[in-house]
């Protein structure tokens, strides 16, 4: 077998305040571990003194007990949410529990050498556990970002990616992540577009044992890959489309997240950006067509989608740009009519 290379530490500071995350950290695109950014939550401290008491803080900001959403896998998948063998399913089962239960049975299954897998993800926090972002915040993002909880006992998470910015802090446990560049794409092996554990399309190669016969091309992934495990009170900074598997280490793990998109976030959700629905839309236009065809199209859409040249309107005047005119919240509008109506003729 060929030995891969260890992936690279990822990038790392101490605390940092908005300005200094806002000017030099995001416009780098780059990974980086903020150690002990919130070191100082209520949270952390709770986590930090024990499991007991850190599920006694949890419950103590829930007012009722109402189900929430939950994923539970088999011992036998070892913590590994993903496919069944023949790809026609997911190895696990989604459900409702009720919150206490549920953290009642990750205190007791903590010493199980093959506990049932179980996680609680991407809950929003004021909904799930009203007031702890209050008591716990992030200055780092704007206010109006809604914390996520992440939460379960050691399970682990196919290499994906996130169409917006993330920050995620880990409160109790510890957690691996292992990044990719966006540009690792074709040799991360994404599975299918319509069963997906995570949203979008999850890599099939299994980090802890990439099989290279079937995925050979992982190993110029695994050249790029950068690494890092992080405790209660440690923050990571994922930019965006950047691939990362996570691993949760201990058997009681919490992490809170923060997406954002500035692109879309101020948009009205009516005509905001959607490049995910576009890129399945190009599928169906242009995945039939012969090579020749396809590479006049990939012309036709560097020049005008990702200007390649330049601005392609930059010779019309103003009131000839049509469609090409700069996207303004009024000019979105416009265009989500259009297709609008291109959609209802096909």
């Amino acid at each position: 077998m060929t030995a891969l290379p260890a992936p690279r530490p990822i990038a790392e500071r101490g605390p940092v305040d908005r300005a200094a995350f806002d000017a030099e950290i995001r416009p780098a695109g780059r990974p980086v571990v903020l150690r002990g950014q919130a070191a100082d939550w209520p949270a952390v401290a709770a986590a930090r003194a024990s499991d007991e008491e850190f599920v006694a803080y949890l419950k103590s900001f829930r007012r009722d007990d109402r189900p929430v959403g939950a994923i539970v896998g088999q011992p036998e998948i070892a913590g590994r949410f993903f496919y069944t063998d023949d790809m026609k399913a997911l190895n696990f089962t989604r459900g409702t529990s009720p919150l206490f239960p549920f953290l009642d049975r990750l205190l007791r299954d903590r010493d199980h050498a093959a506990p049932i897998a179980m996680a609680v993800q991407s809950e929003p926090v004021p909904e799930l556990l009203p007031g702890f972002e209050r008591a716990n915040p992030l200055p780092l993002v704007a206010a109006d970002v809604t914390p996520r909880a992440w939460l379960g006992n050691r399970v682990r998470v196919a290499a994906h990616y996130d169409l917006m910015e993330n920050v995620g802090v880990v409160v109790a446990g510890r957690r691996r992540f292992t990044l990719f560049p966006p540009d690792q794409l074709p040799n991360l092996y994404p599975g299918p577009f319509e069963l997906t554990p995570a949203g979008t399309p999850v890599s099939l190669v299994d980090l802890a044992a990439p099989d290279l016969a079937r995925f050979p091309r992982y190993a110029a992934a695994a050249a790029e890959a950068e690494t890092a495990t992080l405790a209660p009170g440690d923050a990571l900074y994922i930019p965006f489309h950047w691939w990362h598997a996570v691993d949760s280490l201990a058997p009681l793990n919490l992490l809170v997240n923060y997406w954002w998109n500035d692109a879309t976030r101020a948009a009205d959700p009516a005509t905001a950006p959607r490049g995910y629905d576009a890129l399945l839309h190009a599928l169906h236009a242009f995945k039939g067509l012969p090579a020749d065809q396809k590479a006049v199209w990939r012309m036709v859409f560097d020049h005008y989608v990702f200007d390649a040249n330049g601005d392609p309107a930059g010779h019309l005047p103003a009131h000839a740009q049509g469609i090409l005119a700069p996207m303004t919240p009024e000019q979105r509008a416009r265009v989500t009519a259009m297709l609008r109506r291109l959609l209802a003729r096909s």
